[in-house]
C-alpha cells in the first residue's frame, strides 16, 4: 500500500513492525535465558552469526560513503580541516570521560568489601591473553596487506586508509575519474540493499543474544555487582545528557532527546547485540539522510569508533577503581591517571567489539598494577550488561560529534536536519541511502564556500 503526495508515490514505512518484533524477541530471550538457561546458553552461536552478518557490511559501507565523500569535492584541505577538527573533538571529549568516570568512582567506592575467590582470580589471567597489543602494533596494524584485503580484514582502520587514498586519487583524477566514482555510487546501493535485507533476522538475533547471556549469568550473579552496574549506568546517563546534550544544545540548537528519537532504532540494535558497530553502517546512513555532507559523514564516523571511546574511557575508569577497592589494594589519583591513560590508547579500534573492553581492562592493569590482574574476574559476570551501556554511549557519542563538527566546519545542511528531526522528511528504510539521480557524485565545481 502506498500514499501519494504531490504527485509522488511514497511507499508506507512497515519496517517498524521489524523493530517492535525485536522488542518482543529481546523480552522472549530474557524469559527463556532465566526458565531453560541450558538450552539458552546453546543459542549464542545464532546471536554471534548475526552480528557477524552485520560486521560483514561495514568495511564495504566505510569504503563507499568515504570514497564518495572524498572523491566528490575539490579540495582535500577541507577534508584535512574535518578530520583534524574531529581528532581534537575526540581527545576532549575521551577526557571529559575520565574525569567523570573517576569522580564517580572514587566518590561511590563500590568494590569494598567484595570477597575474591581462587576461581574468580583465574579469569583474569585468561583475559590478559587476550589484550590488545602494544601501541607500535596498533599504528603498524593500520596498513594492510594490500589494497584489496582492506575490504576483508576485519579492521576498520585498514579500510578508513585505503578509502582516504582512493578518494585523493579521484580528486587528482579530476573529470577523467567520473566514472569510478558514479559506479562506486551504484555499489554504495548495492551495499545498503543487502544490508536492508540482513536487518530483517535482527529479531532471531536480539532473541538467542539476549537468551544466551541471560542464561549464562542469571539473576543471582548480578545482585552483588549491582552497585557498580547501577552506578556505571548513572554515570553515563550523566555523561550523555549532561556533557554531551548541553554541548549539541549550545552549539547547534538541537534537542539531544529529538536526536536520540531518530536513532531510536539503532539504539534498540545496540541494546539487543551489545555492539556499536552493529550500527555503524545505519548511523552513516541516516547522518546523511540527516544533512551532514557524505565527506563529513565519511571521515567522523569511521574515526570515531576508534578514537571516539567515551563509554570505554568511563568503563575502564570505573572498573579500576572497583578492582583495586575489592582487593583493598586502591590506587591512588596519580596511578589512576597514568593507567586509565594507557588503556584508552591501548583500547583503539575496540570500541565495537563485544568482551574487548574486559581484555584491555586486563592488560592495562597487567602492564601497570599485575597484583590487580586477579581482580578482572569479579567483573565477569556482568561485563556483558556493562558491553551493552559502553556501546551505547560510544554510539551516543559519535552521532553527537557528527552533527557537531558539520555545523563547525559547515557542512550541515541545518534545515534538512530540522526537517528530518521534526520527522517531515523520514529515512527511507528499504534503500537505506538518498538518491539523487546519475549527477549525485558530480564533483563541486569550486571549493564550498558554505
Amino acid at each position: 500500500m502506498s500514499t501519494t503526495t504531490q504527485g509522488t508515490t511514497v511507499k508506507r514505512d512497515r519496517t517498524h513492525y521489524l523493530y517492535v518484533a525485536v522488542i518482543v524477541a529481546v523480552v522472549l530471550g530474557a524469559v527463556v535465558g532465566l526458565v531453560f538457561p541450558d538450552f539458552a546458553v546453546g543459542l549464542k552461536w545464532i546471536g554471534t552469526t548475526f552480528v557477524a552478518l552485520i560486521k560483514m557490511m561495514i568495511q564495504p559501507v566505510i569504503f563507499c560513503t568515504l570514497v564518495i565523500g572524498v572523491g566528490s569535492v575539490r579540495s582535500a584541505a577541507s577534508v584535512g580541516k574535518v578530520g583534524g577538527l574531529a581528532l581534537a573533538y575526540f581527545l576532549t571529549m575521551s577526557t571529559f570521560a575520565l574525569g567523570i568516570g573517576m569522580l564517580v568512582g572514587n566518590l561511590i567506592d563500590p568494590g569494598e568489601g567484595l570477597n575474591l575467590s581462587d576461581d574468580v582470580a583465574g579469569v583474569g589471567q585468561e583475559q590478559a591473553a587476550e589484550a590488545k597489543g602494544s601501541t607500535t602494533e596498533f599504528i603498524t596494524g593500520i596498513v594492510p596487506d594490500s589494497l584489496f584485503s582492506s575490504l576483508t580484514s576485519g579492521e576498520v582502520l585498514q579500510t578508513l586508509l585505503v578509502a582516504l587514498l582512493v578518494g585523493f586519487a579521484l580528486q587528482a583524477m579530476g573529470r577523467s575519474g567520473q566514472p569510478i566514482l558514479t559506479a562506486i555510487g551504484h555499489l554504495q546501493r548495492l551495499v545498503f540493499r543487502v544490508l536492508a535485507m540482513i536487518m530483517w533476522a535482527a529479531p532471531v538475533g536480539a532473541f538467542a543474544a539476549i537468551a544466551a547471556v541471560v542464561g549464562e549469568t542469571g539473576v543471582d550473579a548480578l545482585k552483588s555487582l549491582a552497585t557498580i552496574m547501577f552506578a556505571f549506568y548513572i554515570t553515563c546517563a550523566i555523561f550523555v545528557f549532561g556533557v554531551l546534550g548541553t554541548l549539541l544544545k549550545l552549539a547547534t540548537g538541537v534537542n539531544i532527546f529529538s536526536l536520540f528519537k531518530y536513532l531510536a532504532r539503532e539504539f534498540l540494535l545496540i541494546v539487543s547485540t551489545s555492539s556499536s558497530e552493529s550500527a555503524l553502517p545505519r548511523l552513516i546512513a541516516k547522518m546523511n539522510h540527516a544533512g551532514v555532507e557524505k565527506t563529513t559523514v565519511g571521515v567522523v564516523v569511521p574515526t570515531g569508533y576508534s578514537f571516539n571511546l567515551d563509554g570505554t574511557a568511563i568503563y575502564l575508569t570505573m572498573a579500576s577503581i572497583f578492582i583495586a577497592d575489592a582487593l583493598d589494594k586502591p590506587l591512588s589519583i596519580g596511578e589512576q591517571l597514568s593507567l586509565l591513560l594507557f588503556m584508552i590508547i591501548a583500547s583503539k579500534g575496540a570500541a565495537g567489539v563485544t568482551g574487548a573492553g574486559l581484555a584491555t581492562l586486563a592488560g592495562g592493569l597487567s602492564s601497570h598494577r599485575p597484583e590487580l590482574l586477579d581482580g578482572v574476574g569479579l567483573i565477569v559476570g556482568i561485563d556483558r550488561f556493562m558491553s551493552e551501556a559502553r556501546a551505547v554511549t560510544n554510539f551516543a557519542g559519535n552521532s553527537v560529534a557528527t552533527i557537531l563538527i558539520g555545523q563547525w566546519t559547515h557542512t550541515l545542511d541545518r534545515d534538512q536536519l530540522d526537517r528530518v528531526l521534526a520527522g517531515e522528511d523520514r529515512f527511507d528504510e528499504t534503500t537505506m541511502v538518498d538518491d539523487h539521480g546519475p549527477d549525485a557524485y558530480e564533483p563541486d565545481p569550486v571549493p564550498a564556500t558554505r
